[in-house]
């Protein structure tokens, strides 16, 4: 390979990224091992980890899920949960308590087992994922995508989150061949994470009637079936403690700790308990009510112009982007956490090394993946009992930058792929021309019920 072609190649470059992370999870790693607790930017309770796993699975086993635990997840999550987790364990008839689930951390061996074992399966088929799209840049981003913050956040947190990215790169990636499979896939994933339907819709304007069909009828039967198994969850419920959810002010800076969205620092400028304008000011305060809902916006506005354009030329576009203005529009509209970042990290990983926009966001997921906080200033340190530890540990944390930088990250990939989509629509009506849009032979009728035409038979 000659010097240029290495230097437009940048190869280098992200094997350069991928070695850094690794050096980040070994210096976590020795962190947590010496001082007894995580570091920044992991949560900040360091006697809470797992937690994601653990309080749902038992509830799972009680009664009052959703009307007492006001529970955001659908019936198979504590289906899922009960299976891979022993049942003796979990106490039965107890007080209140949020986090009833975390004495039992010590004694189900086979949840902590199954939180590791999903883990490394995700890593697994990202690699084959990346690896059938660009086998030379598969090393590389497997590491981004398996040792960033993203995911080893969803480890820490023992959130399901990791099930639900293996349902969706299956689902949605290179590997399975079966329609079917990935359809019932793709109604898993949305059972475990309800807005994951925003990487089923999209797919309509490809065209694929009959799959979108399939994957919204095994939405639909897989949630009655884990329904009626379970007995509890009916869909008002779910709505109801979802808009609860979304609907709760912010009060508290901590929301913004993992948060992944700037929905959090919105809510947090006009929250009346806790005194923000005297740490920024007023004037800071009203720039920023301006500043930050016009960037949402406007990542919001350019997904939909991008949408629009791809209807207009379906064959410009492929499903795999489709899927991931899809799954930014639904993670940037609402908060669902520091480790939902990997749902759209996957898609962007497996575009292809060309076009200044798909480099861009390719070299954001890795900025996106670094598991340090960049800190300035320090809070008073604290004492807190830690799990790994097993007592009490003192804590020191940081003011950082991490929270407020990583949903602008977001906001920034959102807008770069929808750039990259438009400039493709753009350039495939520049080659042919807009008489050309509706081409039967080369994509799906415009119209579902619009028959193909026949094309016409060769003299021979």
């Amino acid at each position: 390979m000659s010097r240029k072609q290495l230097v437009s190649d940048l190869r280098w470059l992200e094997y350069s990224l991928a070695f850094f992370l690794f050096l980040c999870l070994i210096y976590n790693i020795y962190f947590s091992v010496t001082r007894g607790y995580y570091p920044q930017p992991f949560f900040y309770e360091p006697s809470d980890t797992f937690a994601d796993w653990f309080n749902p699975a038992y509830w799972a086993r009680n009664a009052g899920v959703y009307d007492v635990w006001n529970a955001l997840y659908p019936p198979i999550s504590f289906l899922f949960l009960r299976l891979f987790g022993l049942d003796y364990c979990y106490p039965k008839g107890r007080a209140f308590d949020a986090s009833v689930g975390l004495a039992v951390r010590s004694c189900d061996w086979l949840g902590l087992g199954a939180i590791f074992t999903i883990y490394a399966l995700d890593v697994l088929l990202a690699y084959m994922s990346f690896k059938r799209v660009d086998s030379s840049r598969a090393l590389p981003r497997a590491a981004c995508f398996g040792l960033g913050f993203p995911l080893l956040n969803g480890l820490e947190r023992g959130n399901l989150v990791l099930i639900t990215v293996s349902c969706l790169m299956l689902a949605f990636g290179p590997l399975l061949r079966s329609s079917r499979a990935k359809a019932i896939l793709a109604g898993c994933a949305v059972n475990f994470k309800v807005y994951l339907i925003a990487a089923i819709l999209p797919l309509l304007i490809k065209r694929r009637w009959v799959w979108v069909e399939q994957a919204v009828l095994a939405t639909v039967i897989i949630y009655l079936g884990t329904f009626a198994i379970l007995g509890r969850g009916t869909l008002s419920e779910i709505v109801d403690n979802i808009s609860a959810f979304a609907g709760a002010p912010s009060y508290n800076p901590l929301d913004l700790w993992s948060a992944a969205t700037i929905i959090p620092a919105i809510k947090l400028l006009d929250s009346p308990t806790f005194p923000i304008i005297y740490a920024l000011g007023s004037q800071a305060i009203a720039t920023l009510k301006i500043l930050l809902p016009t960037y949402l916006h406007l990542a919001q506005a350019l997904i939909i112009l991008a949408a629009a354009a791809a209807a207009l030329r379906p064959e410009a576009v492929a499903p795999s982007r489709l899927v991931l203005l899809g799954v930014l529009a639904a993670l940037i509209t609402s908060e669902s956490g520091g480790y939902s970042p990997v749902y759209y990290m996957f898609f962007v990983l497996m575009e292809p090394w060309r076009g200044r926009a798909r480099k861009v966001a390719i070299l954001l997921c890795y900025v996106i993946a670094i598991p340090l906080e960049i800190p300035i200033d320090t809070v008073p340190p604290i004492v807190r009992e830690s799990y790994i530890a097993g007592a009490n540990v003192i804590v020191q944390f940081y003011v950082g930058l991490t929270p407020f930088l990583r949903p602008l990250v977001t906001l920034a990939i959102a807008c770069v792929i929808a750039l990259s989509t438009l400039a493709d629509v753009y350039r495939d009506v520049r080659a042919d021309g807009w008489s050309q849009r509706q081409r039967f032979y080369r994509d799906a009728p415009l119209l579902p019920w619009v028959r193909r035409p026949m094309p016409p038979r060769r003299r021979s």
